[in-house]
């Protein structure tokens, strides 16, 4: 790399720009290898629902979805709070029971979520 790296007022060169890139994603193990279980189909609802410390759908008088989160360390970021992209998988999955749950087991998908964050979660806290 180049002297000017770290230095206001210096740009680094597309090749040093991609050798910073590569080794910050290294360094977050973007180069590891996945467990089998992640190629698995349904892999992405099973993680969601590994999330999830419980969920109770109820269809009367009016249907009803409400779930639990247990923020353990597996879904936490680097503040040691809930990852925001595991609220959105979450928010997803309860908004797909809350639409089947009200219109019954159809084929149905989410066509845009938007999600504003107002506090953080933290690990092995729970919440309602």
């Amino acid at each position: 790399m180049s002297e000017s790296d770290g230095k206001p007022g210096h740009k680094l060169s597309p090749a040093d720009s991609r050798a910073v890139m590569l080794a910050f994603f290294r360094a977050l193990g973007a180069d590891a290898r996945l467990p089998a279980s992640a190629e698995q189909p349904d892999a992405y609802s099973a993680l969601v629902r590994a999330i999830l410390s419980s969920v109770a759908v109820s269809t009367s008088p009016a249907p009803r979805v409400s779930c639990t989160i247990t923020v353990s360390h597996a879904v936490t970021n680097l503040y040691n709070t809930l990852h925001g992209g595991a609220v959105a998988a979450v928010a997803e999955a309860v908004g797909m029971a809350c639409a089947r749950a009200a219109a019954g087991d159809r084929e149905m998908f989410l066509g845009e979520l938007s999600t504003a964050y107002l506090v953080a979660a933290r690990c092995n806290v729970i919440f309602f």
